[in-house]
């Protein structure tokens, strides 16, 4: 009986992709239970919780004085203790059900490979907080090579770019270890302020981040010498008049606007790869770079990379997913894959 409740405890344990834009948690023994916007509405007044994940994102510029919309983690690092233990509470209790309320799990959660040890601390402290019996760490793209089926225990080269909402993380892996890393705060929220800007200097008008993201997902695109333009019809406010004004983007301005943040992270690639040792780089010629994270679906961005670096380029699938499935694979075969924690949680 001992043994079948202590069981029943363990399956309860969660792999975490605490992102900057997205939260996606994995329950040990059911795959993938949430996926959410990393944010979370606060009243001012007592710091109550209004909102967290879907819900506090459709209030994102929509509320009173007294609420205050908060993403509690910047450039993939905590930046708001409490909001950040409020909403990893809040996927807790979502995750499991009432019966549950003695469980407190294990916590496997990816992090950028360029934190702190102040940042990675942050995250164990929050992670407790929140209800955690232990926490562990793994740079996300460890998780994410796990994630995308990356033969990584292989004494060959590959090489991963997650491209996140805060951070793009630009790792070469081999024997079970990154060998070569970069981790630039130019990501998918980069993405929005370039289109927020754009818009602004063409056209005097301002939009908000929401509208910004939601722009990026339906035109964002690096796919230079398409013919064929999208268009789509934009609300903002006249920065001369203070009026609403609508006004018609194509997808041809939107890979404009994009261009040299995309041209950052292509930059950070190839320096990544310029610091290869040789016999890997000759692996990863052969096996070419895959792309993870919200970033890859940028739409031409495999090709543009391609073609920019002159190694063969590809999207994983399902490229949301892959860090929180790596951190899922370490969970449920902690045994096998706990080699690839000692590095992310060494020094606590």
């Amino acid at each position: 009986m001992a043994f079948n409740f202590l069981s029943g405890l363990f399956s309860k344990d969660l792999g975490i992709d605490l992102g900057t834009a997205n939260t996606v948690v994995y329950v040990r023994g059911k795959g993938i239970v949430a996926f959410e916007p990393s944010m979370v509405a606060i009243r001012r007044s007592d710091k109550k919780v209004v909102a967290v994940g879907e819900e506090a994102k459709r209030m994102l510029g929509r509320t009173p004085e007294e609420i205050i919309t908060i993403r509690p983690l910047k450039d993939g690092v905590i930046a708001d203790f409490d909001a950040a233990e409020k909403m990893i509470r809040y996927f807790i209790d979502k995750v499991h059900n009432k019966r549950d309320f003695l469980v407190s799990p294990r916590m496997v959660i990816g992090i950028p490979s360029g934190t702190t040890p102040v940042e990675r601390r942050a995250v164990i402290d929050t992670a407790y907080s929140a209800g955690a019996r232990d926490v562990l760490l793994v740079t996300e793209p460890i998780a994410s090579a796990l994630g995308a089926d990356l033969p990584i225990w292989e004494p060959s080269g590959n090489i991963i770019v997650d491209i996140g909402g805060g951070t793009t993380e630009i790792a070469v892996i081999s024997l079970g270890g990154i060998v070569v890393s970069t981790s630039i705060k130019v990501a998918g929220d980069e993405m929005d302020e370039a289109i927020i800007h754009y818009i602004k200097k063409k056209y005097n008008l301002f939009i908000g981040e929401r509208t910004a993201e939601e722009i990026k997902i339906k035109l964002g695109n690096v796919a230079f010498g398409e013919e064929k333009k999208e268009y789509i019809e934009v609300k903002g406010r006249d920065l001369l008049t203070g009026v609403p004004r609508n006004v018609e983007l194509s997808s041809e301005e939107i890979r404009d606007a994009l261009k040299d943040t995309v041209d950052i992270i292509v930059e950070s690639i190839r320096e990544t790869l310029e610091k290869t040792p040789p016999e890997l780089a000759a692996d990863i010629i052969d096996k070419g770079i895959v792309l993870a994270g919200g970033g890859a679906l940028l739409r031409g961005l495999d090709t543009y990379i391609s073609e920019q670096i002159g190694v063969s380029t590809i999207v994983a699938e399902e490229p949301l997913l892959c860090v929180v499935k790596g951190t899922g694979k370490i969970i449920e075969e902690f045994e096998r894959y706990k080699q690839v924690l000692s590095n992310a949680s060494e020094n606590y």
